[in-house]
């Protein structure tokens, strides 16, 4: 039995050995078995994983795509369907907005309605919330399209809350480390807000953001468009009409984007693509263009090209676009033709002569009131007359129908408050000052450039206007029934409502219709049109507007228009002081910007000599946007009082005549015309209420 267990363990060990010994004689095929198996592995390992990867970016790609590009469709290859990715040109708009006043804030907020429509994601973003270093490096790599809408402000300044952005950018783009790639993917479109009057500083502010990404490689989408606040001007009769054509233009744009097209289409497409500008400008030159063609067509301004098609024109004509010079002369002529469009007319070509331009203004004359600046006056109270006339009701006018106090022209003057017609011809001025009670809604101007409407017709709206309005308070609580009658009879006009009466051209026809009605008529002028002072009639009481003694604070605080806007003042106050009859100083104190200028405002005195000089303090109208005034703007009544006492021991001749101390004003008047306050006050003690015979006795006028 031992024997036969030994002998089974030989044999084991023999198999065991005898298969050791074969497997490494094959040892060449196991290895070669092994390493075709591993390969096999890794191969289906990483076509899986490639296959994953490919479907996983289909997916990202295919979110926001509006429409689907052309030939993106699955066809048949050998029987099978394969899946083709859809490739997104457009993922989404960014609008960037730099604003002072609301309305480039205003139109971002439309045009990202507008976008969001078209189903693509869309972001509004302050220029004041954003770094531009980190915000626009994004933009070059994120197929987004990105939107800039920003005004300019005081003297070619940008909004204070797009300062830095702009600041940023105008470094960059002159800093030689950022290089001049830096910004290159980027692709942009410019809205610009200004104002053409400012013409030293029209659209500086956008204009310069437009050439600043150009200059860092970023791509126009579009050409910049401008708009203009001064709708003698605007191309479209308003900036928010200016607006409205631009954003129309620009979805178009952005939809040709989005299905993958570089060029914006003309309409002429021959085998599905479009014909070049240059083939177009030569067929389009042997007829005359129809109107679609001639409202497509922009002004080209300071770059006529997109940065897309000059890319297009670079690769097209490489290194070998080489012109000969005997070629020049017609390059040079179609430059010249791009560049100054206005010497000729768009439709036949014709050449502007003078005859021609003045029949042209003269037919291309708008209103003064515009849809939206109607709809913003009208809720303010304005009863709007013909197209750029307007009359209101004063509150001082409202609070004498119930039997209570006037305003501080009844104390002054005797003028009764509720006889009273605020009202102007022209709503247009030629200052912007911080403290105007219109908040800037009023249009601004330099001369006039609207429709006009005839003083006879002015006058007559005027009146009625006025008596509607007074009307409604028939049968009103308080309401004195005698007051009331009185106040349908107009005895006085108040030129003083809102902008410059005096540019209106038929003034002195206005003026003399209110004295024909035997109305009195005082005319407020803010000392900006020396000429029209010298050229008027004599009005009731001329006043002039002295917002400020030095050129500093007086640019500071009415803002005006014309660049001489000083000599204009000083000019003002020279043809004040020869006119022969009433005049008027109108002081308006800021706090904290024109009260220190005591001796600076005695030699203004001096210069225009005036009758009186009104001294007030500013009233707060609230918080705007075009002003950084507020409360502590507004000096206390002590204050002024004080100011007054200061101002009047400078000024020998003058003495202080009376105050209202609820208007915040006080009167410094000429010794001269001291006796006459003397007596309107004496009225006012023994109760008398014909101030206006006793104002004639002292200071009679020929017109009444």
């Amino acid at each position: 039995m031992e024997g036969r267990g030994l002998d089974v363990s030989v044999d084991t060990w023999d198999y065991f050995y005898t298969s050791l010994v074969s497997l490494w004689l094959q040892r060449f095929y196991i290895y070669f078995a092994v390493a075709f198996g591993v390969s096999i592995c890794f191969i289906i390992h990483f076509t899986t994983t490639k296959r994953k990867n490919q479907i996983t970016e289909q997916g990202k790609k295919s979110i926001g795509s509006p429409t689907p590009s052309e030939g993106t469709e699955d066809k048949p290859v050998n029987g099978y369907a394969t899946l083709k990715a859809k490739e997104v040109y457009v993922a989404g708009v960014k609008i960037f907005y730099g604003s002072q006043t609301g309305t480039a804030k205003g139109f971002a907020r439309g045009l990202a309605e507008a976008v969001a429509a078209l189903n693509l994601p869309v972001e509004v973003i302050n220029m004041g919330d954003s770094d531009p270093d980190d915000c626009l490096s994004e933009e070059t790599s994120s197929r987004n399209v990105c939107v800039f809408l920003v005004a300019t402000y005081t003297d070619g300044q940008p909004p204070e809350s797009a300062a830095w952005f702009c600041k940023w950018l105008e470094e960059a783009a002159n800093d030689f480390r950022y290089g001049k790639t830096y910004l290159k993917g980027l692709r942009y479109a410019v809205f610009c807000l200004g104002n053409s009057v400012y013409a030293d500083h029209y659209n500086t502010v956008g204009r310069n953001v437009d050439m600043w990404l150009w200059m860092l490689s970023a791509s126009r989408v579009m050409t910049r468009a401008e708009g203009d606040c001064n709708v003698a001007q605007s191309k479209h009769g308003s900036i928010e009409a200016d607006f409205e054509a631009w954003k129309t233009k620009f979805l178009s744009r952005l939809q040709a984007l989005c299905r993958g097209e570089k060029k914006p289409c003309s309409g002429k497409c021959k085998k599905g693509k479009c014909k070049s500008r240059g083939k177009q400008s030569k067929e389009s030159s042997d007829h005359e263009p129809g109107p679609s063609e001639s409202d497509n067509a922009e002004a080209e301004e300071l770059f006529e090209s997109s940065s897309e098609e000059e890319a297009d024109a670079e690769e097209s004509g490489g290194t070998n676009s080489i012109v000969d010079v005997e070629d020049l002369g017609n390059i040079m002529s179609h430059m010249k033709t791009k560049r100054d469009p206005e010497l000729q007319e768009g439709d036949g070509g014709t050449s502007l002569t003078p005859e021609n331009t003045g029949k042209k203004e003269e037919g291309e004359k708008r209103e003064m009131i515009t849809p939206a600046l109607r709809e913003a006056l009208t809720k303010q109270g304005y009863k709007l007359i013909g197209s750029h006339s307007g009359v209101k009701l004063c509150r001082w006018t409202k609070s004498m129908l119930r039997g209570r106090g006037g305003c501080y022209k009844h104390t002054f003057y005797g003028i009764e408050s509720h006889r009273c017609m605020e009202a102007t011809p022209s709503l247009a001025c030629a200052n912007k000052c911080v403290f105007c009670w219109r908040h800037h809604t009023n249009p601004v101007g330099t001369e006039w450039r609207w429709k006009m409407d005839q003083p006879e017709v002015i006058l007559q709206e005027a009146i009625e206007n006025h008596q509607n309005m007074i009307k409604q308070f028939k049968g009103v609580s308080g309401v004195k029934a005698a007051r009331l009658e009185e106040a349908m009879t107009v005895k006085h006009c108040a030129l003083s409502l809102v902008g410059e009466p005096i540019m209106y051209p038929h003034i002195n026809q206005f003026v003399r219709l209110l004295h024909q009605r035997g109305i009195s008529s005082f005319l407020v002028t803010n000392a900006q049109f020396p000429d029209e002072i010298r050229n008027l009639e004599p009005v009731t009481q001329l006043y002039v507007s002295v917002d400020a003694s030095t050129k500093e604070s007086l640019k500071r605080i009415d803002r005006p228009l014309f660049k001489d806007f000083w000599q204009r003042f000083l000019d003002s106050l020279k043809a004040l002081s020869e006119k022969q009859q009433r005049t008027v100083y109108r002081l308006t104190l800021v706090k904290a910007w024109n009260v220190d200028e005591l001796r600076a405002y005695a030699d203004l005195i001096a210069l225009g000599k005036p009758d009186f000089i009104e001294v007030k303090g500013v009233t707060y109208c609230g918080e705007s946007s075009a002003s950084n005034l507020t409360m502590a703007n507004v000096p206390w009544h002590e204050e002024v009082v004080r100011f007054v006492q200061e101002l009047a021991d400078l000024i020998p001749g003058y003495e202080i005549a009376c105050e209202h101390e609820h208007s915040n004003c006080l009167l410094i008047a000429h010794e001269k015309h001291c006796c006459l306050l003397r007596a309107l006050l004496l009225a006012l003690a023994v109760g008398s209420t014909d101030f206006r015979q006793v104002w004639l006795c002292y200071a009679p006028l020929p017109h009444l």
